[in-house]
């Protein structure tokens, strides 16, 4: 476990302002972004169909297993045995994994496969 500080002052986008010396608390990210830690996994993104979606290759999801996938979701699914990350949508014409990329073309769940989990955070590398 991990412990990082948190200030209790914002920072701001626009202009530049002073610092404060003063923390709020210590803010554990496993307890702030993982209320189910055994269901709760981690995956590196690698491909370009959720870029509209603002995820990006290199980016890293948390996903929770534990989750019943509401529509419009992000989820992650498993067809044909390989994980793919999607837009969840279910409408009378049954259940979809949408991408987020016009390039690409939507899956119709059929039996067989079937939602992992759903994708609680995106976190975005910095470099």
């Amino acid at each position: 476990m991990i412990i990082i500080p948190l200030y209790l002052s914002t920072i701001k986008a626009g202009f530049p302002s002073p610092a404060d010396d003063f923390l709020d608390k210590s803010l554990d990210l496993n307890e702030y972004l993982i209320p189910h830690p055994a269901a709760t996994f981690m995956v590196k993104v690698s491909g370009d169909s959720m870029i509209n979606a603002g995820i990006f290759p290199g980016d890293t999801l948390i996903v929770d297993k534990s989750l019943e996938p509401k529509n419009k979701n992000i989820v992650i699914g498993v067809i044909d045995n390989e994980f793919t990350v999607k837009r969840y949508i279910k409408n009378s014409a049954g259940e979809f994994l949408y991408p987020e990329n016009p390039n690409y073309k939507s899956i119709k769940l059929i039996e067989g496969n079937q939602i992992w989990g759903v994708v609680t955070y995106v976190i975005h590398g910095c470099l």
